[in-house]
């Protein structure tokens, strides 16, 4: 048996547990360690039988609890280098100097230089030596064994592993394989985890659906694909035109329109459950995401056997298990 969990999905956050009879993943931790608890509690999933984390990109609504979680249940996290990296870069304090504290740096060094010069040209008496206070070994001691003054790192996890767009690797009995997805992030993957003769994928923040990712998600049994916005709500609605660009631009997101058109032209029909995720609460309607597909699924008759469902942001979907 196989299950997937959606826990949220949507803007504000997104995370989708995948489980097997003896492994359970969590892809993505988009929202709060405490509210992530909460909602695989409502589910009827253990947190502490979890075995890994698994990162789809670095952006704050797939990434924003991670850290904690993963600290608190002390479980990897599996990342491409390249989102591991910018996920750290995101989390290190950026310091910036004005141009006032540059020049007073650049005064305190030349004052520092001054003084030193002054001090070797000088030199330095009998006198002055016996007035400099003594150290004892004790005291070197004592300061080489205290432990250094550290900051917690807030990127700090368990444990880390790297995996490779394209190339499958396993987390206990799930085989799972991440491709490549056109958005605008760092490394981003979606994925395929098969197990126990049952494949279920994720697909969500793409512009466009590309060969590559059409060919990964065939076959899946349960299908989690993107249907982020109508096209006339995003282009009517309050985002500021530059949002908006990126959301329609190919590394932005799907809209219902070219969700249905995928289903309809390139959708082989296997899956017994599509959901339909990432739906924008300003920009999408849940029931014109869910009659775009289902009018694009039910034009073809051999598809009617396809359930569509909608994953909701505010609450989980009920376990999809086959």
């Amino acid at each position: 048996m196989m299950r997937m969990t959606v826990l949220a999905s949507g803007s504000k956050g997104n995370s989708t547990l995948v489980a097997s009879s003896r492994t359970r993943v969590l892809v993505d931790a988009g929202l709060s360690c405490r509210e992530l608890m909460r909602r695989m509690a409502i589910a009827g999933e253990d947190p502490s039988a979890l075995d890994a984390i698994l990162i789809t990109h670095e952006h704050l609504d797939h990434v924003a609890g991670l850290a904690v979680l993963a600290r608190k249940l002390r479980i990897p996290v599996f990342f491409t280098e390249q989102t591991h990296r910018a996920w750290v870069r995101m989390l290190t304090p950026k310091t910036t100097m004005t141009y006032a504290k540059w020049l007073d740096h650049l005064q305190q060094e030349k004052e520092a230089k001054a003084a030193q010069a002054t001090v070797q040209e000088s030199g330095r008496s009998a006198e002055d030596l016996c007035e400099i206070p003594a150290v004892s070994l004790e005291d070197v001691q004592a300061e080489e064994d205290a432990p250094p003054a550290v900051k917690a790192d807030p990127s700090a996890l368990p444990a880390v592993e790297y995996f490779l767009a394209g190339t499958n690797f396993c987390i206990g009995d799930i085989d799972i394989t991440p491709f490549t997805i056109p958005h605008d992030a760092a490394d981003p993957c979606g994925f395929v985890f098969a197990a126990e003769g049952i494949r279920m994928a994720i697909a969500t923040d793409l512009g466009y659906m590309p060969p590559n990712v059409k060919q990964a998600i065939a076959g899946s049994d349960v299908l989690l694909l993107e249907s982020n916005h109508d096209l006339e709500m995003l282009r009517d609605g309050p985002y500021p035109w530059s949002v908006k660009q990126r959301v329609l631009s190919r590394v932005g997101h799907l809209s219902n329109h070219a969700t249905a058109e995928f289903l309809s032209r390139d959708y082989d029909g296997g899956a017994a459950y599509i959901v339909l995720g990432h739906l924008s609460e300003s920009n999408n309607a849940p029931e014109l995401a869910r009659i775009s597909a289902e009018q694009a699924v039910g034009d073809r008759m051999r598809l009617l056997g396809n359930r569509i469902l909608l994953a909701e942001q505010a609450q989980p979907l009920e376990s999809i298990q086959l």
